[in-house]
């Protein structure tokens, strides 16, 4: 039986450990769950309203800007922790703008969930009323 090159053992170590990063965040921060759960359901309501290619498009990358921006600020807020266990109004100042670009990320996926789902949301109320 052949081995596997070292260039492929890299780079099944680097998925080994990609995913071990994914399960540290998804046990460990509720944030992200819920917005796993939210992405869970836009991608039901895809499916439900049957919306065009180019909008599954745009869902898709706005759940993975939210978790990965998600992942982002967790990292910056162990890398925080470690350098600077005790308070620091510095420390203070960077974890609040890594949590702010969440939350402009949450806020503009909203705002396009929003365009894209009223729309059927109008047309499926409309045609249930008549």
């Amino acid at each position: 039986m052949e081995q596997d090159s070292p260039k492929k053992q890299s780079r099944l170590k680097s998925f080994a450990v990609a995913f071990r990063g994914l399960k540290i965040i998804f046990v460990g921060e509720r944030n992200f769950r819920i917005q796993l759960l939210l992405g869970l359901f836009a991608v039901i309501a895809c499916f439900f309203f049957q919306v065009t290619t180019s909008e599954w498009i745009v869902v898709l990358l706005l759940i993975a800007v939210i978790l990965s921006t998600e992942a982002l600020n967790t990292c910056i807020e162990y890398i925080c922790d470690y350098i600077s266990p005790e308070y620091h109004h510095m420390i203070k100042k960077i974890k609040d703008v890594a949590a702010g670009a969440v939350l402009l990320c949450v806020i503009i996926a909203v705002v396009i969930t929003c365009i894209i789902f009223i729309p059927y949301i109008h047309n499926m109320l409309s045609v249930g009323v008549r």
